[in-house]
C-alpha cells in the first residue's frame, strides 16, 4: 500500500517512462541473458528435431529402397 501512496502523488511520466527505464538499465543484463539462453535453447530444440527428422526420413527411404530390390 506504501508504493501506491508514493506513486500516487507523481506525475505520469516517472510511473510510465523514468520508473522502467530505471528498470531496464538495472535489470538489463539479466534480461538479455535470460532472453538469449531462451533463443538457444529453442534453436537447439529446432535443430535437433530437424536432425532427428532427417534422420528418420533416411532410415525409411534407406530400408524403402532395400526391399523394394527383392530378398537376396
Amino acid at each position: 500500500m506504501a508504493v501506491r501512496e508514493i506513486l500516487a502523488g507523481m506525475p505520469w511520466w516517472v510511473k510510465w517512462v523514468a520508473i522502467p527505464l530505471i528498470a531496464l538499465f538495472v535489470f538489463g543484463g539479466l534480461i538479455t541473458s535470460i532472453a538469449s539462453f531462451v533463443i538457444g535453447l529453442l534453436f537447439k530444440v529446432l535443430l535437433f528435431v530437424a536432425l532427428v527428422g532427417g534422420v528418420v526420413y533416411v532410415v525409411r527411404k534407406f530400408m524403402s529402397s532395400s526391399t523394394s530390390r527383392g530378398d537376396w
